[in-house]
């Protein structure tokens, strides 16, 4: 009994040394051929094997990252919760979620536009298994993005986009340019061989670049978190769709983020920002921050009211907390008695 209790150990560190001595590449392939010969023996239909593609490397357009991979039969594909992020909209609410780009189109087409095939595209993905194996993956062919962006592009145009859509249509018209951009610069490295020298991430680094500066004014910095918790603290009804907001959620983000950002950085900040004739703010006040030191502090400053928020089970211990962990500056502190609250 021993023995082959010996036999079963030295069986099991061969295969184990045998695993660590295989490279990345010839581990994915394996884990790849599994998928397929699983789903030929249960009797199915074998989706298409993905060549070249990886998780780790996925094609970045600011700070969106879309997974993307080539089949084997050429078709370069673009992950499907990855194709709707990258045009700014949300992928939550699990399939409901990863519909809701189909959703968007067919109502487009409800109010005239000529969306049909590209509806019957976005509700047909390619089934693929992916290089590294795993679970079938949905995608779309790559230049459906582009196509998309027309689409969005001449709804605006036409003025069939709901208030709180703007975004994408934004997001979508710097795609657009960026595409454009980087496709010249393909073609001239294409043309003079350029394309066998420069190194392998140089247009997708062009590419980020290029959506970095312009989404600039458009980016979301302030994460829906923040008032999905300030709306729960209060009892109010949230929702992720509509983008209108209480008037006290202004106050309320004052007080939580620009009184406690820096020394006078909130009576700054309204002082440089032009107001409209009615003497509202015509852009954000983050907006006036500056890249390198005040955009970088105030996403850490929002991720700790968050991390604040999300400890808190009512707003009064919320308060307590962040004036605790973030006071206002030039406020004095309260005397830090016991918190009794259950």
């Amino acid at each position: 009994m021993a023995e082959e209790v010996a036999v079963v150990t030295y069986a099991a560190e061969g295969g184990k040394a045998r695993a660590n001595a295989l490279t990345a590449e010839r581990r994915r392939e394996i884990a790849r051929d599994a998928a397929v010969s699983r789903w030929a023996k249960e009797g199915r239909a074998v989706p298409i094997v993905a060549t070249y593609g990886a998780p780790e490397r996925p094609l970045r357009i600011g700070t969106i990252e879309i997974p993307c991979y080539v089949l084997a039969d050429g078709r370069r594909v673009l992950a499907q919760r990855g194709l709707q992020a990258g045009i700014g909209m949300s992928t939550g609410g699990g399939s409901a979620g990863a519909r809701r780009l189909g959703s968007f189109l067919y109502s487009l087409g409800a109010k005239g536009l000529q969306v049909n095939d590209l509806i019957v595209r976005i509700n047909n993905p390619i089934r693929f298994i992916p290089p590294h194996g795993g679970n079938i993956a949905d995608g779309f062919e790559a230049t459906i993005l582009p196509e998309i962006c027309d689409v969005v592009l001449e709804a605006r145009r036409q003025g069939l986009l709901q208030p709180q859509q703007d975004h994408i249509a934004k997001t979508c018209e710097v795609l657009v340019r960026a595409f454009a951009k980087v496709g010249i610069i393909a073609l001239v490295d294409e043309a003079t061989g350029y394309q066998d020298v420069r190194t392998r991430d140089a247009l997708a680094r062009i590419l980020e670049a290029f959506i970095a500066k312009e989404l600039r004014k458009w980016v979301k910095t302030f994460p829906a978190e923040f008032y999905k918790e300030m709306f729960r603290l209060r009892g109010w009804s949230f929702s992720e769709i509509s983008a209108a907001r209480p008037q006290v959620v202004g106050h309320l983000t004052n007080n939580l983020v620009y009184q406690r950002l820096a020394p006078g950085v909130l009576d700054e900040l309204r002082r440089l920002t032009p107001r409209d004739e009615k003497g509202r703010l015509k852009t954000h006040l983050h907006r006036r921050l500056t890249e390198d030191i005040g955009h970088p502090r105030l996403r850490e400053h929002l991720s700790a009211v968050v991390a604040l928020m999300k400890a808190s089970t009512s707003w009064e211990r919320f308060l307590r907390a962040i004036d605790r962990a973030l006071p206002v500056y030039g406020k004095t502190m309260s005397l830090p008695f016991e918190d009794n609250e259950a």
